[in-house]
């Protein structure tokens, strides 16, 4: 895998997005081409026509995106293939007509886009038939094996199996000693005993990487045969490291204070910082002002549909432990936790008034935050501020909880787009997987990548309650 801007990038995944974009402008090109090039040439119409074919190419892969023909789920049937890629089309349709009518000069033709369409199909779907034949056939992937057969192991083996595109092929898995080891957690993988032969084993099946994970290394790491990989040219890889390049978090279960100390990442320059707020205070003073006119709307909504205050404030904590009023448009009634106290919002919770609902779906509920943004409380890119009461019951049973506070919360966040909400212990430790890996790659690219995407989820009214 690629690091680019503190991202691990899979190789194929990258070049099936920038080939599929490429064959789209080639299939626009070429409708185009049939109709206005035949007497001036590719070329001199190119000239002309590649900003209007550039824009129908953008608008066509965002349209595959919001539809998730970017996840990379082979698993994916013919039919469902078919429904995405016709709604997709039917999508860019749409934007493209808004698009012309504000822009009449950006206009490419009727006929050619009804054209520029029975190309592109034939191209998309042959384009992504081929991309699935090299994943299921474990093409242009990088050969590795498993160092170790314990818990470590078994989390490694099942994300692979999960993350069909990662650009390994793990092929065996090499334990201390013959034991019960679960044979379900590593099926499809050869299993050998012992570590004095690992580099004639990684020599004969050709083997680029070793991935070391193992529970236990202390006695048992094998220092001498590790080192003679190394100088043969095979990479030598952590498990905790190769974990949180296929998956996008940390196994906080797993990992010892050692490695996040000795680790990359954590770095949170003055000029980050400051650029971080001023980009904060640029954009909640903007979304502040053309949201405005929503806000009062859905004020006034909310004081008809039922009895208590439209704000609804809640004390948070923030940065470095620090207490702050949150705020958000009341979607449950007034007296909510009267009986229960401090509970986790549930899916259909009963609380929730009929326009919280709504505004819960739409996310609606959540731009009162823009003033805790302005404010200086919180940044747009972030773990999720939590409440007190939660905050010191999860540093009591959550590996590194208290860590999650050495950065400002977010209104969004790595763990927002990556996991669905969570109501209990087991999704805290599970988001906060997330969020440490967030911590310890944050970057401004990064939170406008965690940007687009809940753009996304939003208007796809996913994972709200």
């Amino acid at each position: 895998m690629v690091r680019l801007f503190r991202q691990y990038i899979s190789p194929r995944e990258t070049v099936f997005i920038a080939g599929e974009g490429i064959l789209i402008f080639i299939a626009i090109a070429l409708a185009s081409f049939s109709f206005l090039g035949r007497e001036t040439g590719m070329i001199k119409m190119l000239e002309i026509t590649w900003p209007k074919v550039l824009l129908v190419s953008i608008t066509t892969q965002l349209s595959l995106y919001f539809n998730d023909l970017y996840e990379f789920k082979i698993t994916d049937s013919a039919i469902d293939l078919a429904t995405r890629l016709l709604r997709s089309i039917g999508i860019t349709s749409v934007a493209l007509a808004i698009f012309y009518f504000l822009w009449p000069c950006l206009i490419i033709g009727r006929w050619i886009f009804f054209a520029s369409i029975i190309v592109l199909i034939f191209f998309m779907v042959s384009w992504r038939f081929l991309y699935s034949f090299v994943i299921r056939r474990k093409l242009f992937a990088e050969k590795a094996v498993i160092l170790g057969d314990g818990e470590l192991a078994e989390a490694i083996s099942h994300e692979i199996k999960k993350r069909k595109d990662i650009s390994y092929n793990v092929s065996s898995v090499v334990a201390y000693e013959k034991k019960q080891t679960n044979q379900d957690s590593f099926s499809g993988m050869s299993i050998y005993y012992g570590f004095d032969h690992l580099c004639n084993l990684a020599r004969d099946e050709n083997v680029k990487s070793v991935i070391v994970a193992l529970d236990e290394r202390r006695g048992i790491l094998p220092y001498k045969e590790l080192l003679d990989c190394k100088v043969r040219g095979i990479n030598i890889i952590d498990g905790e490291s190769f974990y949180e390049r296929i998956t996008g978090k940390l196994l906080v279960e797993k990992i010892n204070p050692s490695w996040l100390i000795f680790s990359d990442g954590f770095v949170k320059s003055r000029t980050s910082r400051v650029f971080k707020r001023l980009f904060g205070l640029f954009l909640s003073t903007f979304m502040l002002i053309i949201f405005s006119p929503l806000m009062l709307l859905v004020a006034l909504i909310i004081k008809l549909d039922s009895r208590g205050p439209v704000i609804f404030s809640q004390e948070r904590i923030g940065e470095f432990g620090k207490t702050f009023t949150l705020y958000k448009f009341r979607s449950m009634r007034e007296d909510a936790e009267k009986e229960t106290g401090p509970v986790w919002a549930t899916e259909e919770d009963s609380r929730v008034t009929g326009i919280g609902k709504i505004i819960r779906k739409l996310r609606i509920d959540e731009l009162p935050q823009l003033w805790n943004v302005f404010k200086g409380d919180m940044s747009f890119v972030g773990p999720r501020p939590e409440r007190p009461f939660f905050v010191e019951k999860l540093k009591k049973t959550v590996p590194y909880y208290k860590e999650r506070l050495c950065v400002k919360p977010g209104v969004t966040g790595w763990a927002q787009i990556k996991y669905p909400y969570g109501a209990s212990e087991k999704d805290a430790l599970e988001k906060l997987k997330y969020e440490l890996y967030y911590i310890k790659n944050m970057s401004f690219l990064m939170d406008l990548l965690v940007i687009f995407h809940t753009t996304k989820i939003v208007l796809l009214g996913r994972g709200s309650r």
